[in-house]
């Protein structure tokens, strides 16, 4: 019986049987894996001008967030379940102010050598830094409001390189 019988255009996280399973990636090659996503967290302008200008009563907002995105790219197999844990080469975290649209983006960029990707470790990169900065400013702003988390682009593997509209 092959490692993953899943016809190759079915769900890879279920056998054929229609069970949860963790994908065997034993025999891909390894090769660089990076992913990129982003997301941005919407508020209030006072609030965003508190993150901006470094005077949230809790410190450094985002300077906090991108050690939590760090941090939680490194975690991503402790959280999701069928995730495989992989060993990060790099990962990198950057925030850029929009006031236009009285937000914080978030884009995190995640690389590995492996026989799998890192879709999953920019993501919930992306997705803890919004969510430490929600922590740290919500006592000002509950009304904050996360949106648009999305892959942007992923290179490597035998798919090779994917880039969003």
């Amino acid at each position: 019986m092959p490692a993953n019988p899943a016809p190759p255009d079915a769900l890879t996280h279920f056998d054929a049987a229609g069970q949860a399973h963790m994908v065997n990636v034993g025999a891909k090659a390894i090769s660089t894996r990076v992913a990129i996503a982003g997301g941005r967290i919407r508020m209030q302008a006072a609030t965003l001008a508190l993150v901006r200008d470094g005077q949230a009563s809790k410190g450094d907002v985002l300077g906090v967030a991108r050690i939590a995105a760090i941090m939680a790219a490194k975690k991503t197999a402790d959280l999701i379940p069928l995730c495989h844990p992989v060993a990060l080469s790099s990962v990198s975290v950057e925030f850029d102010i929009d006031e236009a649209a009285s937000a914080v983006t978030c884009t995190a960029r995640a690389e590995c050598s492996g026989q799998t990707g890192v879709e999953m470790e920019a993501l919930t990169a992306v997705q803890i830094g919004l969510l430490t900065i929600y922590d740290m400013c919500k006592a000002v702003d509950r009304g904050m409001i996360i949106d648009d988390v999305h892959l942007l682009e992923k290179h490597g593997g035998k798919s090779g390189r994917w880039v969003s509209r």
